[in-house]
């Protein structure tokens, strides 16, 4: 029988391997979602910059994969069905768009405002391990500032 302080680390070590799944999964679809992009716009720089987010994210997809490993925990494997379902959205928006640059960057924007908030949920959560609270803040700098990066890309190519 576990004891209290017990039961409260499992809840918590489970809580982390959830949270820390989720934003796995997120950031392969994040991945899989710029390097698509990256085959739709007409822009090189666009292409250029999405290749390296695409990297950035496959980036934290690694630091999230090691954090669950260090946890004992089995990663989730490439992709979801609700990023599947995205990317058959912006497929089909696309198609009627022309896949124009904007309506690439506009998707992109959906995509990484989604991602901010899930990691912002996961940081409210209480009872998740600390110890991982850095490797998601660092994750979430870096999305909130691609975030603001895409929003100016936009502006420009309005």
């Amino acid at each position: 029988m576990e004891t209290t302080r017990e039961e409260a680390h499992r809840k918590s070590h489970d809580a982390t391997v959830n949270a820390l799944n989720a934003l796995l999964e997120k950031n392969y679809d994040a991945e899989l979602g710029y390097k698509n992009a990256l085959t739709d716009v007409k822009s090189d720089n666009l292409k250029t910059y999405f290749m390296r987010q695409a990297a950035h994210r496959s980036q934290y997809a690694n630091e999230l994969d090691a954090s669950l490993r260090l946890l004992n925990a089995t990663p989730v494997e490439k992709g979801s069905a609700t990023a599947a379902a995205h990317r058959t959205w912006m497929d089909f928006k696309t198609a009627f768009t022309g896949k124009n640059d904007e309506a690439i960057l506009e998707e992109c924007i959906r995509g990484d405002k989604a991602a901010v908030q899930e990691y912002k949920d996961v940081l409210e959560n209480q009872d998740y391990l600390h110890e991982y609270k850095d490797v998601v803040r660092n994750q979430l700098s870096g999305i909130e500032n691609t975030l603001q990066t895409i929003k100016g890309l936009e502006d420009i190519v309005d």
